[in-house]
């Protein structure tokens, strides 16, 4: 890992965090920091918007402009930030509850429009901040305070989603590979246009306890033996691919950004003296 000062971008004043022992929400702001400081991006060339959750919380504790949403809307407030400000870097932190749950038709829509939002979103399985209710990402069978006999809705996959949303760019990787998170989340932000990050994440309190994954060490086990590189998954059939992470770049596509072809329609209209 790069020898980062990685104090000068977080807010002192925000630390301790809220976040509990084992979660991984440390790791993906890590990886988060170290591709900003990577690129180069000044904190105030960087917007940072969010919504309600425990991933939602990072944007708190960055140095950086950053707004703290309503429920499942970070992806609008967002939009507006960018369409008004192109110049800013503009991330979206959020996670599968309010990205995909109250916030789901947004993310559809902000995928298909292809304007230049940086999206992370943390898949834990669960509402861990709101009392472990089962999200729309809960596997099967796995229990949660509203499925305590265990699961029985097909979960999203949501990169998925994303991809068939008309994503640009979308990819996947888990909070055990810290190095491949640092890598994709790069490559992310320099891409022009929408880009999406999913990121497997864990929650030991309530997800990991429900379980039978106790300790947030092996729940990143967990993470690891199951995930598959997109390459090798490629070769296996799809029985042989259930309950398996498949990681890396999914969809790398160049469209035209929304925010270009909006700017060109206004000019188009003012030389038409409309």
């Amino acid at each position: 890992m790069p020898n980062i000062d990685y104090d000068r971008y977080l807010r002192a004043s925000r630390i301790p965090h809220i976040w509990c022992a084992g979660c991984s929400n440390g790791i993906a702001m890590k990886a988060i920091i170290r591709a900003i400081d990577k690129l180069g991006w000044h904190k105030d060339s960087l917007a940072m918007v969010s919504g309600i959750g425990c991933s939602s919380r990072l944007t708190g504790y960055m140095d950086a402009n950053t707004l703290h949403t309503t429920h499942g809307r970070a992806l609008t407030f967002a939009t507006g930030i960018k369409l008004h400000r192109p110049d800013l870097n503009v991330v979206v932190v959020t996670g599968d509850g309010d990205g995909i749950a109250i916030g789901g038709n947004h993310l559809l829509h902000a995928a298909r429009r292809n304007l230049g939002l940086k999206v992370i979103l943390f898949n834990n399985y669960i509402y861990g901040m709101t009392g472990g209710q089962g999200s729309p990402t809960t596997p099967l069978g796995k229990k949660s305070t509203t499925t305590p006999m265990g699961n029985y809705e097909h979960p999203f996959d949501i990169a998925g989603v994303v991809a068939a949303a008309g994503g640009q760019f979308v990819a996947r990787t888990t909070a055990y590979n810290a190095v491949e998170m640092e890598r994709l989340l790069t490559r992310a932000f320099e891409k022009k246009g929408f880009s999406f990050v999913e990121i497997m994440s864990t929650c030991p309190t309530a997800y990991g306890r429900r379980n039978k994954l106790k300790t947030p060490a092996s729940m990143l086990q967990d993470l690891k033996d199951r995930s598959v590189p997109i390459a090798k998954a490629k070769t296996l059939t799809e029985e042989e691919l259930d309950d398996k992470i498949v990681t890396g770049i999914l969809v790398d596509r160049n469209k035209v950004e929304y925010g270009d072809l909006y700017r060109s329609f206004a000019d188009r209209l003012k030389g038409a003296g409309a």
